[in-house]
């Protein structure tokens, strides 16, 4: 007597007709965004007047940062590709990316690192190591996830959802550019209205 398995199929959680992972990477893909075109639009500005760098040095070390940050894709590539996987590359390298953050903004806490106040750090090295140190993390990664956000997130999807996935496509490159948009206008905005000694002279 033959037994016919019943395969059992779990549904994928979802909304709308939608992976419910898709949400959280669209969000997560727009705080992203937001986040490195916010601190880039005063990067310039926090180099010449935080650091005293003047404007060849504060040019130079800018599109340093670029450049590196549009050739760590090619090792976020390798990685997901040879060894950790699409998610735990993102995941790991979204960590690196926050501890890069949090680098940059201790190293420009002027309270901290100027006891004198004169609008100056006392000793120079210490916020620019820790900005160098910030930035080199914040390059490695938001270039290492960006070869794999898209790709994870077109993985979502079953191969029925056809639709689906070239809709997602659509709202995700849209929330890349609203954030990248939002904070290029928001972040010179809340650094003109808030008052931070010499940075906003």
């Amino acid at each position: 007597m033959e037994h016919l398995r019943k395969c059992v199929c779990f549904p994928i959680p979802g909304c709308f007709g939608y992976p419910l992972s898709i949400f959280f990477i669209v969000i997560n893909e727009f705080c992203e965004r937001f986040s490195y075109y916010g601190m880039r639009a005063v990067l310039v500005l926090y180099f010449k007047y935080f650091l005293s760098w003047d404007d060849n040095l504060a040019t130079a070390i800018y599109h340093t940062f670029v450049a590196l940050c549009y050739l760590t894709p090619i090792l976020g590539a390798l990685v997901a590709d040879s060894w950790l996987g699409k998610f735990k590359t993102i995941v790991y390298l979204s960590i690196v990316y926050t501890i890069g953050q949090t680098v940059l903004s201790v190293g420009s806490i002027n309270d901290m690192l100027d006891q004198n106040k004169d609008g100056v750090p006392d000793d120079p090295k210490i916020p620019i190591a820790l900005s160098m140190v910030g930035l080199v993390l914040i390059a490695l990664g938001t270039g290492g996830i960006k070869p794999c956000v898209a790709a994870f997130g077109g993985d979502q999807f079953e191969d029925h959802q056809e639709k689906q996935r070239t809709r997602f496509f659509s709202i995700f490159y849209l929330s890349i550019n609203a954030g990248s948009l939002i904070s290029t206008i928001v972040t010179p905005i809340l650094r003109g209205n808030i008052y931070c000694k010499k940075i906003c002279i």
